[in-house]
């Protein structure tokens, strides 16, 4: 039995009336441990488990070491997660109620997964936050459950981090025939190595992560989510943190669901930035969700955040 759960897919009429056409979710922030990150992570959790290993080693922002931390417990292994400095407190206590144990290193997520490497020993498993295959495979199973439950899209929404999600929805598309619908991948402004990378035609590596949205805190993408966007139909969009704070807001005020300024950045597409929309007729957004997050929180964000310049 996997360890994820079917999530619903709703129309959104509030989103609809926004971008001006049907918007469909795909609500994995209903996941049991609040993201989209258990479908793969607990797919690779599971093979690692059957092949012995007696502890699982992560490194996170926050969400996949909550996954993984999950799914350590579901199998009864143990976990240590290696976390940045930018971790939120909230998200590390997440972690820790899982039973894992929390290790805070580096500034970034690359120098808490550099440590994390350093710890992984004969009977350890390292499960990458969003570069594994068999996690991609588990990702795409958001894919199936859309097309199973009957729904049309022709352009599919979602925000990139690392682009373990972006290579998840891929490989679905393409095992349903739908390899050609188009998609559409939203970061924020400082946390855009996607954007950089298509920009400059090679896999960049940015300087530091400035954006509020600290679950899409890679500094460089894996080299698969990077293939997808050179070979498939892939539309960078880059939007402000405080476009994704705001959509943050309103959906939780529309769909009474707490998501972060990360899954924002992929709803403020339909909520701010409908002209990217403008082609399509029926449009598929990956509420991806996020634990590390509070409604406290986002009113923090809101209220710290600079009043918008006047033009």
């Amino acid at each position: 039995m996997p360890l994820h759960l079917e999530t619903p897919v709703l129309e959104s009429r509030p989103l609809a009336s926004a971008a001006g056409r049907p918007i469909w979710l795909k609500m994995d922030a209903l996941q049991p441990c609040g993201s989209f990150k258990i479908r793969g992570i607990g797919a690779v959790c599971q093979y690692h488990a059957q092949k012995g290993k007696r502890r699982f080693i992560s490194s996170s922002g926050g969400n996949a070491g909550i996954a993984v931390a999950y799914a350590g417990r579901r199998l009864t292994v143990a976990v240590t997660v290696f976390v940045p400095e930018t971790t939120t407190e909230l998200a590390k206590s997440l972690i820790r109620q899982e039973g894992a144990e929390v290790v805070v290193h580096g500034a970034s997520w690359q120098e808490a997964n550099e440590r994390a490497l350093q710890a992984v020993d004969r009977e350890t498993a390292f499960i990458h936050p969003f570069d594994d295959p068999i996690m991609w495979t588990g990702h795409a199973t958001m894919i199936d459950e859309v097309v199973e439950a009957g729904v049309s899209f022709d352009v599919v929404v979602l925000s990139v981090g690392g682009g373990g999600l972006l290579s998840g929805v891929a490989e679905g598309l393409v095992r349903n025939g739908l390899e050609d619908v188009p998609i559409i991948a939203a970061e924020t402004e400082g946390a855009a190595s996607l954007a950089a990378s298509m920009k400059a035609g090679k896999l960049v590596e940015l300087p530091a992560i400035t954006s509020i949205a600290t679950s899409l805190g890679a500094r460089k993408v894996s080299g698969r989510a990077f293939e997808i966007a050179r070979t498939r139909p892939v539309e960078s969009v880059v939007v402000s943190d405080r476009s994704a704070l705001e959509s943050c807001m309103r959906f939780m005020d529309d769909h009474r669901v707490v998501v972060e300024p990360a899954c924002g950045a992929a709803l403020s597409i339909a909520y701010s930035h409908s002209d990217r929309l403008a082609r399509y007729e029926q449009v598929l957004i990956i509420a991806c969700g996020g634990a590390t997050t509070s409604v406290e929180k986002l009113m923090s964000l809101s209220r710290d955040m600079a009043p918008p310049q006047k033009s």
